[in-house]
Protein backbone atom coordinates (compact mmCIF):
# COMPACT_ATOMS: atom_id res chain seq x y z
CA UNK A 1 0.00 0.00 0.00
CA UNK A 2 1.23 3.55 -0.72
CA UNK A 3 2.57 5.79 2.04
CA UNK A 4 1.45 9.39 2.59
CA UNK A 5 2.83 12.11 4.87
CA UNK A 6 0.69 13.61 7.65
CA UNK A 7 1.69 17.26 7.89
CA UNK A 8 1.14 20.04 10.38
CA UNK A 9 -2.20 21.51 9.25
CA UNK A 10 -3.21 25.18 9.13
CA UNK A 11 -5.37 25.04 12.26
CA UNK A 12 -6.07 28.78 12.30
CA UNK A 13 -5.91 31.66 9.85
CA UNK A 14 -3.00 33.30 11.68
CA UNK A 15 -1.19 30.11 12.67
CA UNK A 16 2.40 29.66 11.50
CA UNK A 17 3.52 26.83 13.77
CA UNK A 18 2.43 24.66 16.68
CA UNK A 19 4.15 22.68 19.44
CA UNK A 20 3.43 18.97 19.85
CA UNK A 21 2.22 18.35 23.40
CA UNK A 22 1.00 14.76 23.18
CA UNK A 23 1.33 11.87 20.71
CA UNK A 24 -1.81 9.76 20.79
CA UNK A 25 -0.67 6.89 18.53
CA UNK A 26 2.37 4.70 17.93
CA UNK A 27 4.03 3.37 14.81
CA UNK A 28 2.14 0.37 13.53
CA UNK A 29 -1.19 1.50 15.00
CA UNK A 30 -4.30 1.08 12.88
CA UNK A 31 -6.30 4.30 12.65
CA UNK A 32 -9.60 5.52 11.24
CA UNK A 33 -10.26 8.61 9.17
CA UNK A 34 -10.34 11.86 11.19
CA UNK A 35 -8.88 10.14 14.26
CA UNK A 36 -6.95 12.39 16.65
CA UNK A 37 -3.27 11.44 16.56
CA UNK A 38 -1.47 14.54 17.91
CA UNK A 39 -2.42 17.19 20.45
CA UNK A 40 -0.66 20.43 19.60
CA UNK A 41 -0.47 23.87 21.18
CA UNK A 42 -0.72 27.03 19.11
CA UNK A 43 -0.39 30.55 20.47
CA UNK A 44 -4.16 30.56 21.04
CA UNK A 45 -5.36 27.10 22.02
CA UNK A 46 -4.78 23.37 22.34
CA UNK A 47 -5.90 21.63 19.14
CA UNK A 48 -5.76 18.20 17.51
CA UNK A 49 -4.17 16.89 14.34
CA UNK A 50 -6.26 14.17 12.73
CA UNK A 51 -5.66 11.49 10.12
CA UNK A 52 -6.69 12.23 6.52
CA UNK A 53 -7.99 8.67 6.04
CA UNK A 54 -7.99 5.23 7.56
CA UNK A 55 -4.86 3.10 7.46
CA UNK A 56 -1.76 2.14 9.45
CA UNK A 57 0.69 4.62 10.95
CA UNK A 58 3.99 3.50 9.46
CA UNK A 59 6.24 6.09 11.12
CA UNK A 60 5.99 8.89 13.68
CA UNK A 61 8.51 11.70 13.16
CA UNK A 62 7.22 14.39 15.53
CA UNK A 63 8.64 14.75 19.02
CA UNK A 64 6.85 16.02 22.11
CA UNK A 65 7.81 19.56 23.06
CA UNK A 66 9.08 20.49 19.59
CA UNK A 67 7.55 23.24 17.44
CA UNK A 68 6.78 22.52 13.80
CA UNK A 69 5.82 24.94 11.05
CA UNK A 70 2.69 24.51 8.94
CA UNK A 71 3.36 21.89 6.27
CA UNK A 72 6.03 20.01 8.21
CA UNK A 73 5.79 16.22 8.10
CA UNK A 74 4.76 14.76 11.46
CA UNK A 75 4.12 11.13 10.55
CA UNK A 76 3.46 8.75 7.67
CA UNK A 77 0.33 6.73 7.05
CA UNK A 78 0.00 3.60 4.94
CA UNK A 79 -3.40 3.57 3.26
CA UNK A 80 -5.18 1.72 0.51
CA UNK A 81 -5.44 3.40 -2.87
CA UNK A 82 -9.22 3.58 -2.50
CA UNK A 83 -9.00 5.37 0.88
CA UNK A 84 -6.32 7.72 -0.43
CA UNK A 85 -8.44 8.69 -3.44
CA UNK A 86 -11.46 9.26 -1.22
CA UNK A 87 -9.39 11.53 1.03
CA UNK A 88 -8.00 13.49 -1.90
CA UNK A 89 -4.44 12.29 -1.40
CA UNK A 90 -4.41 10.54 -4.77
CA UNK A 91 -6.15 11.31 -8.05
CA UNK A 92 -8.02 8.51 -9.82
CA UNK A 93 -5.92 6.86 -12.50
CA UNK A 94 -8.47 7.52 -15.22
CA UNK A 95 -8.47 11.25 -14.47
CA UNK A 96 -6.85 13.25 -17.26
CA UNK A 97 -4.50 16.14 -16.70
CA UNK A 98 -7.20 18.66 -17.58
CA UNK A 99 -9.62 17.03 -15.18
CA UNK A 100 -6.98 17.04 -12.49
CA UNK A 101 -6.43 20.76 -13.00
CA UNK A 102 -10.14 21.51 -12.79
CA UNK A 103 -10.62 19.30 -9.76
CA UNK A 104 -7.80 21.00 -7.87
CA UNK A 105 -10.26 23.61 -6.69
CA UNK A 106 -13.14 21.23 -6.04
CA UNK A 107 -14.75 20.77 -2.65
CA UNK A 108 -13.35 17.25 -2.09
CA UNK A 109 -9.73 18.34 -2.46
CA UNK A 110 -10.24 21.54 -0.51
CA UNK A 111 -11.68 19.57 2.39
CA UNK A 112 -8.31 17.83 2.77
CA UNK A 113 -6.08 20.63 1.55
CA UNK A 114 -4.12 20.87 4.78
CA UNK A 115 -3.07 17.24 4.40
CA UNK A 116 -1.74 17.74 0.85
CA UNK A 117 0.43 20.87 0.91
CA UNK A 118 2.63 21.31 -2.14
CA UNK A 119 6.35 20.96 -1.57
CA UNK A 120 6.93 24.52 -2.83
CA UNK A 121 4.66 25.81 -0.06
CA UNK A 122 6.27 23.81 2.70
CA UNK A 123 8.03 25.75 5.44
CA UNK A 124 11.18 24.15 6.77
CA UNK A 125 10.71 22.79 10.27
CA UNK A 126 12.86 23.74 13.21
CA UNK A 127 15.21 21.05 14.48
CA UNK A 128 14.21 19.26 17.69
CA UNK A 129 14.89 21.43 20.71
CA UNK A 130 15.06 24.67 18.75
CA UNK A 131 13.55 27.60 20.56
CA UNK A 132 11.20 30.17 19.07
CA UNK A 133 12.86 33.56 19.24
CA UNK A 134 11.17 35.91 16.75
CA UNK A 135 7.63 36.89 17.79
CA UNK A 136 7.03 39.45 15.04
CA UNK A 137 6.78 38.32 11.46
CA UNK A 138 5.38 34.80 11.64
CA UNK A 139 1.67 35.52 11.95
CA UNK A 140 -0.28 36.91 8.98
CA UNK A 141 -2.87 39.58 9.60
CA UNK A 142 -6.58 39.22 8.91
CA UNK A 143 -5.95 40.45 5.34
CA UNK A 144 -3.37 37.70 4.89
CA UNK A 145 -0.33 39.98 4.79
CA UNK A 146 2.62 39.87 7.11
CA UNK A 147 2.56 42.57 9.77
CA UNK A 148 5.01 45.42 9.30
CA UNK A 149 7.78 45.26 11.91
CA UNK A 150 7.36 47.86 14.63
CA UNK A 151 9.54 50.93 14.07
CA UNK A 152 10.07 53.39 16.86
CA UNK A 153 10.71 57.08 16.36
CA UNK A 154 14.24 56.60 17.70
CA UNK A 155 16.83 56.31 14.94
CA UNK A 156 18.51 52.91 14.70
CA UNK A 157 21.35 52.46 12.25
CA UNK A 158 21.21 49.69 9.60
CA UNK A 159 24.02 47.88 11.44
CA UNK A 160 22.01 48.10 14.66
CA UNK A 161 18.83 46.82 13.01
CA UNK A 162 20.72 43.93 11.44
CA UNK A 163 22.10 42.91 14.84
CA UNK A 164 18.61 43.10 16.38
CA UNK A 165 17.16 40.96 13.60
CA UNK A 166 19.85 38.34 14.24
CA UNK A 167 18.59 38.05 17.82
CA UNK A 168 14.89 38.26 16.92
CA UNK A 169 14.38 41.59 18.70
CA UNK A 170 12.59 44.79 17.74
CA UNK A 171 12.71 48.40 18.90
CA UNK A 172 10.00 47.83 21.53
CA UNK A 173 12.38 45.44 23.32
CA UNK A 174 14.80 48.34 23.82
CA UNK A 175 12.34 50.60 25.63
CA UNK A 176 14.11 52.44 28.42
CA UNK A 177 17.60 51.70 27.11
CA UNK A 178 19.61 54.98 27.36
CA UNK A 179 21.79 55.78 24.35
CA UNK A 180 25.27 57.26 24.43
CA UNK A 181 25.31 58.38 20.80
CA UNK A 182 24.52 61.78 19.33
CA UNK A 183 21.09 63.00 20.40
CA UNK A 184 20.66 60.03 22.72
CA UNK A 185 20.94 57.52 19.87
CA UNK A 186 21.37 53.89 20.95
CA UNK A 187 24.65 52.62 19.51
CA UNK A 188 25.70 49.06 18.78
CA UNK A 189 28.02 49.26 21.80
CA UNK A 190 25.07 50.28 24.00
CA UNK A 191 23.11 47.38 22.61
CA UNK A 192 25.84 44.78 23.16
CA UNK A 193 26.32 45.97 26.74
CA UNK A 194 22.55 45.69 27.24
CA UNK A 195 22.57 42.12 25.91
CA UNK A 196 25.46 41.15 28.19
CA UNK A 197 23.64 42.50 31.24
CA UNK A 198 20.51 40.57 30.27
CA UNK A 199 22.48 37.33 29.88
CA UNK A 200 23.62 37.69 33.50
CA UNK A 201 20.04 38.04 34.76
CA UNK A 202 17.58 35.34 35.69
CA UNK A 203 15.41 34.52 32.66
CA UNK A 204 12.54 32.20 31.78
CA UNK A 205 11.18 31.36 28.34
CA UNK A 206 8.02 33.25 27.37
CA UNK A 207 5.16 30.96 26.38
CA UNK A 208 3.82 31.05 22.80
CA UNK A 209 0.65 32.70 24.12
CA UNK A 210 2.59 35.42 25.94
CA UNK A 211 4.60 36.12 22.77
CA UNK A 212 1.39 36.31 20.75
CA UNK A 213 -0.21 38.73 23.23
CA UNK A 214 2.90 40.93 23.20
CA UNK A 215 2.98 40.99 19.40
CA UNK A 216 -0.72 41.83 19.23
CA UNK A 217 -0.37 44.72 21.67
CA UNK A 218 2.64 46.16 19.82
CA UNK A 219 0.69 46.17 16.56
CA UNK A 220 -2.31 47.72 18.28
CA UNK A 221 -0.21 50.55 19.68
CA UNK A 222 0.83 51.72 16.21
CA UNK A 223 -2.57 53.45 15.99
CA UNK A 224 -3.72 56.61 17.79
CA UNK A 225 -5.82 55.14 20.61
CA UNK A 226 -8.07 57.08 22.98
CA UNK A 227 -10.29 56.18 25.95
CA UNK A 228 -13.55 57.56 27.36
CA UNK A 229 -15.49 56.60 30.48
CA UNK A 230 -19.20 56.68 31.38
CA UNK A 231 -20.73 55.56 34.72
CA UNK A 232 -23.50 53.00 34.29
CA UNK A 233 -26.05 52.09 36.99
CA UNK A 234 -26.21 48.28 37.22
CA UNK A 235 -29.12 47.77 39.69
CA UNK A 236 -31.63 46.92 36.95
CA UNK A 237 -29.26 44.38 35.40
CA UNK A 238 -28.61 42.66 38.73
CA UNK A 239 -32.32 42.60 39.62
CA UNK A 240 -33.18 41.06 36.24
CA UNK A 241 -30.39 38.53 36.55
CA UNK A 242 -31.58 37.54 40.03
CA UNK A 243 -35.11 36.91 38.72
CA UNK A 244 -33.90 34.32 36.18
CA UNK A 245 -33.38 30.66 36.92
CA UNK A 246 -30.46 30.43 34.47
CA UNK A 247 -28.44 33.54 35.25
CA UNK A 248 -26.46 35.16 32.40
CA UNK A 249 -23.16 36.76 33.27
CA UNK A 250 -22.99 40.55 33.55
CA UNK A 251 -20.53 40.53 30.63
CA UNK A 252 -23.23 38.98 28.46
CA UNK A 253 -25.66 41.82 29.24
CA UNK A 254 -23.02 44.35 28.20
CA UNK A 255 -22.19 42.35 25.06
CA UNK A 256 -25.81 42.25 23.98
CA UNK A 257 -26.26 45.99 24.65
CA UNK A 258 -23.09 46.82 22.73
CA UNK A 259 -24.20 44.67 19.78
CA UNK A 260 -27.54 46.49 19.56
CA UNK A 261 -25.82 49.90 19.77
CA UNK A 262 -23.33 48.95 17.05
CA UNK A 263 -26.05 47.60 14.77
CA UNK A 264 -27.67 51.04 14.87
CA UNK A 265 -24.50 52.65 13.47
CA UNK A 266 -21.99 50.16 12.06
CA UNK A 267 -19.54 52.89 11.02
CA UNK A 268 -18.29 53.27 14.61
CA UNK A 269 -16.99 49.70 14.46
CA UNK A 270 -15.52 50.10 10.99
CA UNK A 271 -11.89 50.10 9.95
CA UNK A 272 -10.12 52.93 8.17
CA UNK A 273 -8.44 51.51 5.06
CA UNK A 274 -6.89 54.24 2.93
CA UNK A 275 -9.49 56.99 2.67
CA UNK A 276 -12.51 54.76 3.25
CA UNK A 277 -14.27 53.37 6.32
CA UNK A 278 -15.04 49.69 5.84
CA UNK A 279 -18.22 48.77 7.71
CA UNK A 280 -18.47 45.32 9.33
CA UNK A 281 -20.57 42.68 7.61
CA UNK A 282 -21.71 41.16 10.90
CA UNK A 283 -21.85 42.09 14.58
CA UNK A 284 -19.40 39.48 15.86
CA UNK A 285 -18.16 40.31 19.35
CA UNK A 286 -15.39 38.69 21.36
CA UNK A 287 -14.94 38.54 25.12
CA UNK A 288 -11.72 38.20 27.06
CA UNK A 289 -11.17 35.01 29.08
CA UNK A 290 -8.16 34.61 31.33
CA UNK A 291 -6.20 31.49 30.47
CA UNK A 292 -2.86 30.15 31.63
CA UNK A 293 -0.19 32.81 31.01
CA UNK A 294 -2.42 34.94 28.81
CA UNK A 295 -5.85 35.85 27.55
CA UNK A 296 -8.02 34.22 24.90
CA UNK A 297 -10.83 36.03 23.07
CA UNK A 298 -13.55 33.66 21.85
CA UNK A 299 -16.00 35.26 19.44
CA UNK A 300 -19.78 34.92 19.31
CA UNK A 301 -21.22 35.54 15.86
CA UNK A 302 -24.19 37.80 15.04
CA UNK A 303 -24.77 38.89 18.62
CA UNK A 304 -27.30 41.52 17.51
CA UNK A 305 -29.56 38.78 16.09
CA UNK A 306 -29.70 36.63 19.23
CA UNK A 307 -31.52 37.23 22.49
CA UNK A 308 -29.85 37.21 25.87
CA UNK A 309 -31.30 33.77 26.57
CA UNK A 310 -29.97 32.38 23.29
CA UNK A 311 -26.48 33.70 24.03
CA UNK A 312 -26.14 32.32 27.56
CA UNK A 313 -25.35 28.68 26.78
CA UNK A 314 -22.80 29.25 23.99
CA UNK A 315 -21.20 31.99 26.11
CA UNK A 316 -20.71 29.68 29.09
CA UNK A 317 -19.48 26.86 26.86
CA UNK A 318 -16.88 29.12 25.24
CA UNK A 319 -15.62 30.26 28.64
CA UNK A 320 -14.96 26.66 29.60
CA UNK A 321 -13.36 25.80 26.25
CA UNK A 322 -11.16 28.91 26.42
CA UNK A 323 -9.94 28.03 29.91
CA UNK A 324 -9.07 24.58 28.56
CA UNK A 325 -7.45 26.27 25.54
CA UNK A 326 -9.59 24.19 23.20
CA UNK A 327 -11.67 26.75 21.35
CA UNK A 328 -13.64 25.52 18.32
CA UNK A 329 -12.58 26.96 14.97
CA UNK A 330 -15.82 28.91 14.49
CA UNK A 331 -15.17 30.82 17.74
CA UNK A 332 -11.74 32.08 16.73
CA UNK A 333 -10.82 34.83 14.32
CA UNK A 334 -11.61 38.50 14.17
CA UNK A 335 -14.71 40.09 15.61
CA UNK A 336 -15.48 43.79 15.45
CA UNK A 337 -15.15 44.55 19.17
CA UNK A 338 -14.19 42.91 22.46
CA UNK A 339 -15.70 42.98 25.96
CA UNK A 340 -13.37 42.65 28.94
CA UNK A 341 -14.75 42.44 32.47
CA UNK A 342 -12.08 43.21 35.07
CA UNK A 343 -14.61 43.92 37.83
CA UNK A 344 -14.06 40.54 39.54
CA UNK A 345 -10.46 41.62 40.20
CA UNK A 346 -11.61 44.76 42.03
CA UNK A 347 -10.32 47.05 39.29
CA UNK A 348 -12.19 50.35 39.13
CA UNK A 349 -10.27 52.04 36.30
CA UNK A 350 -8.23 50.74 33.37
CA UNK A 351 -7.26 51.50 29.77
CA UNK A 352 -7.98 48.36 27.72
CA UNK A 353 -6.29 48.14 24.32
CA UNK A 354 -8.28 46.98 21.27
CA UNK A 355 -6.95 44.10 19.19
CA UNK A 356 -5.05 45.12 16.03
CA UNK A 357 -7.89 44.07 13.73
CA UNK A 358 -10.56 45.79 15.85
CA UNK A 359 -11.49 49.39 16.51
CA UNK A 360 -13.21 48.98 19.90
CA UNK A 361 -12.78 47.35 23.28
CA UNK A 362 -15.27 47.86 26.11
CA UNK A 363 -14.04 47.42 29.65
CA UNK A 364 -16.37 46.72 32.62
CA UNK A 365 -15.03 47.88 35.96
CA UNK A 366 -15.92 46.77 39.49
CA UNK A 367 -19.25 48.09 40.80
CA UNK A 368 -19.36 50.42 43.80
CA UNK A 369 -22.28 51.72 45.86
CA UNK A 370 -22.63 55.40 45.00
CA UNK A 371 -25.11 58.05 46.21
CA UNK A 372 -27.23 59.10 43.21
CA UNK A 373 -29.67 62.01 43.36
CA UNK A 374 -33.31 60.88 43.00
CA UNK A 375 -35.52 63.81 41.90
CA UNK A 376 -38.72 61.94 42.86
CA UNK A 377 -37.73 61.44 46.50
CA UNK A 378 -35.62 64.59 46.65
CA UNK A 379 -32.78 62.66 48.25
CA UNK A 380 -29.63 60.74 47.46
CA UNK A 381 -30.24 57.02 46.89
CA UNK A 382 -27.52 54.35 47.00
CA UNK A 383 -27.02 52.76 43.57
CA UNK A 384 -24.51 50.23 42.26
CA UNK A 385 -22.43 52.09 39.72
CA UNK A 386 -19.82 50.66 37.36
CA UNK A 387 -17.47 52.57 35.12
CA UNK A 388 -17.74 51.48 31.48
CA UNK A 389 -14.50 52.32 29.68
CA UNK A 390 -14.29 52.36 25.89
CA UNK A 391 -10.92 52.42 24.12
CA UNK A 392 -11.03 53.10 20.40
CA UNK A 393 -9.10 54.01 17.28
CA UNK A 394 -9.16 57.81 17.27
CA UNK A 395 -8.95 57.86 13.47
CA UNK A 396 -12.47 56.38 13.35
CA UNK A 397 -14.12 57.93 16.41
CA UNK A 398 -13.88 61.17 18.30
CA UNK A 399 -14.71 61.63 21.96
CA UNK A 400 -18.29 62.72 21.27
CA UNK A 401 -19.16 59.71 19.12
CA UNK A 402 -17.49 57.34 21.58
CA UNK A 403 -19.37 58.95 24.47
CA UNK A 404 -22.71 58.64 22.66
CA UNK A 405 -22.01 54.97 21.97
CA UNK A 406 -21.31 54.36 25.67
CA UNK A 407 -24.40 56.34 26.70
CA UNK A 408 -26.51 54.17 24.38
CA UNK A 409 -25.08 51.01 25.95
CA UNK A 410 -25.97 52.39 29.38
CA UNK A 411 -29.53 53.20 28.27
CA UNK A 412 -30.08 49.68 26.94
CA UNK A 413 -28.86 48.19 30.21
CA UNK A 414 -31.58 50.04 32.12
CA UNK A 415 -34.15 47.79 30.36
CA UNK A 416 -32.45 44.38 30.58
CA UNK A 417 -35.70 42.45 30.00
CA UNK A 418 -35.68 43.77 26.42
CA UNK A 419 -32.21 42.42 25.72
Amino acid sequence: MPHFPIKMPQLGESMAEATVREILIESGAEVKADQNIFEVETDKAMMEVTTPCGGIISEVIAEIGTSYSVGTQLAFIEASEEDAIRAGLLKPKEETESEAASSAGSGDSEANLHFAIDEKDMIESQPPGASYVDPRPVQPTVEGELPVPIRSSVYLSPRMRHRMEELGLNSADLAGLPGSGAGGRVTVEDFEKFIQEIEQSHMTDASPMRIAVADSMRRSWTRPLATVTVPVIMDEVLAHRKSLEAKPGVTLYAMRALAIALSENTAVAGRLIGNRIVHPNAIDIGFAVEAEDGVLVPVIRNVDQKSLGELREPYETLIQRAQERKLPADATGAGIATITNVGPFGITAATPIPLPEQNLVLGLMAGRKTPIWDPESGDFVPKLESQFILSFDHRILDGGAAGRLLQRVGELLQNPAEL
